[in-house]
């Protein structure tokens, strides 16, 4: 059977939902928070991560029994968001004439061959078929006895193998001269009509198979003589001209299979890699399969046209150096943030959420409300997580009235005291231990853009800022390879003490000036600076008034 489904029925197409790529509390919490408004409200979205889930982001999941989401490595464009053709291939024990005629029902010039098990074997082109239909001389037939009761709409009167492999022999001549000079064996397939000397000589001689044209009359003797000596035979309404050239296109297809190793990609690859191999190679069709080199269909060149890019929500971020690889390629759906306007842009108009709160997940909060959707404790305790996490237990000058309120709630609904838990979730991630001076840096940390220079900002909660002074070089050092090996105008690390309600600020060497300029003095590396305790409002707004002028 030929397998073939150019508009392959699919089930509604996922979406993704994630906020940045050096995921906080607030990113991972409002992410499982929006996916399950979502899917209450009929979509189809799983919330997932760009990078690890830092310490107290999984002690807030562990605290809820939430499952971590799933990192998300890119939303680049790959094959199995193009329309090629699906389940387009055909067995390797089907018949030259079946894939001749996949062909041309699919208006393709080539069709993938497979096992069984569906194992890519090999492509087969409309121009190998060619030479099966217009040369005349092929001799061979390699094929099952189904094939050509199929192919020469045949009737069995007899099968004694289901597999028929020999030579191919026409009774052109007379009887007398054909008997005489042509020597039959049990290698023969003979093609014949009503000659029944020839039927007698034919089936004495244990040929392999006997084809009857124009539906001749056999005599019952010669079919029992037929069953004794292992002799096939099929009885078809065709002509010998007919059959002669129809025969041949009874072979197995894997017959054909000139090439075994063609160009072939795999349905996780990516479109710009396949636009690629295609400038170099031209060629109009190429195999796809999966990563076990099951066939799953034939991409047509043509079929590139027709994209469906992933479907994605964007939370706790609007900056493109923030967001995903491949974050062009994708369709953005809506984006729920509380910060500045970035520089995502999107070709058409989208749902885009932005408040003057201290959290997303007080944003999301926010729609569970105005949705009139009820909110597990399970979810009303990760939106808890978030909120208290970016605004320090409500401490954080970010802190509104409005976060007070989803706080009040969430607490209530979660059963836990907001303080309480709130503690015990910022002093999960103020641990050193196990954490490498980059695992302390990369434990929060954003990137941003302005007038063409990037910087990097860190932030990590602490309540001993003693051990991490006592590794100052080390820290600096790290800070100095990350600014230059990605040309960054600054990378700054401040460590925050949510009890002294500060940040000592550690930076790399080349973005001192930077530092001096912000803080209109001397900046020396460690210096504590009083009530700065938010990365959007205390920090972020300095550094790009600088980079601004």
């Amino acid at each position: 059977m030929v397998y073939f489904d150019k508009k392959e029925v699919r089930g509604m197409r996922k979406t993704f939902i994630f906020g940045h790529k050096k995921p906080d509390s607030d990113s991972v919490m409002a992410a499982i928070g929006l996916s399950y408004l979502k899917n209450k409200l009929g979509d189809n979205t799983e919330p997932r991560v760009l990078g690890n889930i830092n310490k107290e982001s999984s002690f807030a999941l562990k605290y809820f029994g939430l499952k971590e989401p799933k990192y998300l490595n890119d939303v680049k464009l790959q094959l199995k968001d193009v329309n090629y053709h699906k389940k387009y291939f055909i067995k390797d024990t089907e018949s030259i004439y079946d894939g001749y005629q996949a062909m041309l029902k699919a208006e393709l010039t080539g069709i993938p061959v497979v096992k069984s098990d569906n194992t890519f074997l090999g492509l087969v082109t409309l121009k190998d078929l060619s030479h099966v239909i217009i040369n005349e001389n092929v001799e061979d037939l390699y094929t099952s006895y189904d094939n050509l009761l199929h192919v020469l709409k045949g009737e069995e009167i007899l099968r004694c193998t289901k597999e028929i492999i020999g030579k191919i022999l026409v009774a052109a001549y007379r009887s007398t001269t054909f008997i005489s000079n042509v020597k039959l064996t049990p290698n023969d397939i003979l093609i014949v009509g009503d000659r029944h000397s020839l039927l007698e000589y034919a089936v004495n001689s244990s040929v392999k198979l006997i084809i009857l044209t124009n539906d001749c009359y056999i005599k019952e003797e010669h079919v029992e003589i037929a069953r004794k000596n292992g002799v096939s035979i099929i009885r078809t309404p065709y002509d010998t001209y007919r059959v002669s050239r129809l025969v041949a296109l009874a072979n197995y297809i894997k017959t054909m299979i000139k090439v075994y190793n063609p160009t072939k990609f795999v349905d996780t690859d990516f479109i710009s890699d396949v636009v690629d191999i295609n400038n170099k190679l031209k060629h109009t069709n190429y195999p796809v399969v999966d990563k076990n080199n099951k066939c799953l269909g034939l991409l047509k060149i043509t079929d590139l046209s027709e994209k469906h890019p992933k479907k994605v929500m964007l939370v706790d971020h609007n900056e493109k150096l923030q967001s995903v690889e491949g974050l062009d390629e994708a369709n953005i759906l809506e984006i729920f943030d509380h910060h500045n306007l970035g520089s995502i842009t999107t070709g058409y108009p989208i749902n885009f959420r932005n408040m003057a709160v201290g959290s997303t997940c007080t944003i999301i909060y926010t729609m569970y409300k105005e949705s009139n959707v009820e909110i597990p404790k399970e979810i009303a305790g990760a939106l808890l997580s978030g909120i208290l996490s970016d605004t320090l237990i409500l401490k954080s000058p970010t802190a509104t009235a409005i976060d007070e309120k989803a706080v009040t709630e969430l607490s209530k609904i979660a059963e836990v005291d907001y303080y309480d838990y709130g503690m015990e979730l910022l002093k999960s991630g103020t641990s050193l231990d196990g954490m490498s001076k980059e695992d302390v840096l990369y434990n929060d940390y954003k990137l941003f853009n302005v007038n063409d220079k990037n910087f990097a900002i860190g932030q990590f909660f602490t309540m001993n800022f003693d051990d991490i002074e006592k590794e100052m070089d080390g820290y600096i050092h790290v800070l100095d390879k990350v600014a230059e090996s990605n040309n960054y105008a600054l990378v700054a690390l401040y460590v925050t003490d949510i009890i002294k309600n500060g940040s000592y600020v550690i930076f790399s060497t080349k973005g001192k000036g930077i530092m001096d300029v912000a803080y209109q003095k001397d900046m020396s590396e460690g210096t504590f600076i009083d009530g700065c305790v938010s990365r959007k409002r205390n920090v972020v707004p300095l550094i790009m008034e600088v980079l601004e002028n």
